[in-house]
């Protein structure tokens, strides 16, 4: 898809600075197409060049030091965490070239994975990053400055609220105010449990389409909102993802890899207590996902993201049947989605 004039004119502009600070002159810009979005609001163009290709991304003006992604890629670069590159950047007008990473995600990249083993095999790269995240030392996180939110109650409930109020208010039409203020009070203490534990480095979107695959490298994209969280929420982010379902001895076998890998020291969990955390972890983090989908439509009418709820949904109720502390909790949800 070509992109407007005015904006071909800005990028134009932008990457010819670029390729002076680059002090590559074989840089030779040929042509742009913008990018199909993703569910934010930043804008990506592909420049091809005679030489190659670069992806610019054209996000808010921030004053210099100021720019999430770019401050979290640099942090997570220098823990070795595989992210994109980036070549250039004019904070103030919003521009940051990067490396071009291709079109290969994580889920494409698993639609065609031939075996059960194979797609063990293939998780294990896409894990092996995520420990090295959540390795990342308390003080290292502390005198970077960067991570000043995390997941306590008043974020982990909002996030309820959110997804009661545009999936099933705005986009279900369910008008029962009593059932709604009920299903958020019987959150509640799932999100108590989830905040009352020990943090770690979380990036915050970690799922299947938030993976690039690119020379058989396994890169790490969309972490600019990154912060302080328990180790499950980005475990059941890629597991648990409502885009593709991992077979479940994989899905178990990859659970025991991680906690053997962190440790129960840096997790802060024994293996029982862990076991019963993710699963609080897989009805809020999906919940929350549930939400997203019913806010793009809302805000965007971009109706991708709904063929993914229903997934989601029986996701979330498959958990729930294996504990009857959920048991209130799964009834009043239900019935309402069940019913609409």
């Amino acid at each position: 898809m070509k992109p407007e004039l005015s904006e071909q004119l800005f990028i134009e502009e932008l990457f010819k600075n670029s390729i002076q600070k680059l002090n590559d002159k074989s840089l030779k810009l040929k042509s742009i197409d913008k990018l199909t979005g993703d569910a934010s609001t930043r804008r990506y163009y592909r420049l091809y060049c005679e030489g190659g290709s670069f992806v610019a991304c054209l996000d808010n003006p921030t004053e210099v030091g100021a720019n999430s992604f770019v401050n979290v890629q640099e942090f997570l670069e220098g823990f070795g965490v595989r992210v994109p590159r980036v070549f250039d950047k004019v904070l103030e007008k919003g521009y940051i070239l990067e490396e071009d990473l291709g079109n290969e995600t994580l889920l494409h990249y698993l639609s065609s994975v031939e075996s059960s083993a194979r797609e063990l095999e293939i998780y294990k790269k896409v894990i092996d990053p995520l420990i090295e995240i959540h390795k990342v030392s308390d003080k290292k996180m502390v005198e970077s400055n960067l991570f000043q939110q995390k997941f306590d109650f008043e974020k982990l409930h909002w996030e309820i609220e959110f997804t009661l109020d545009f999936y099933y208010k705005r986009f279900l039409n369910i008008e029962n105010e009593k059932d709604i203020e009920n299903i958020s009070d019987l959150f509640r203490p799932i999100c108590e449990r989830l905040s009352s534990k020990k943090m770690v480095l979380t990036h915050r979107d970690f799922h299947s389409r938030n993976v690039m695959i690119k020379d058989e490298d396994y890169i790490i994209i969309d972490f600019q909102d990154a912060r302080w969280g328990i180790p499950q929420y980005d475990l059941v982010s890629m597991l648990d993802d409502c885009y593709y379902k991992i077979t479940e001895p994989n899905k178990k076998e990859i659970k025991k890899y991680y906690y053997r890998s962190l440790g129960e020291e840096i997790i802060g969990q024994d293996w029982n207590e862990f076991n019963s955390l993710y699963d609080d972890m897989v009805l809020q983090r999906v919940f929350k996902a549930i939400g997203s989908f019913g806010y793009i439509y809302a805000t965007r009418k971009d109706v991708r993201y709904i063929k993914y709820v229903g997934f989601a949904m029986e996701k979330i109720r498959k958990v729930m049947m294996k504990d009857p502390k959920y048991d209130d909790l799964r009834k009043v949800m239900f019935r309402n989605y069940y019913a609409s």
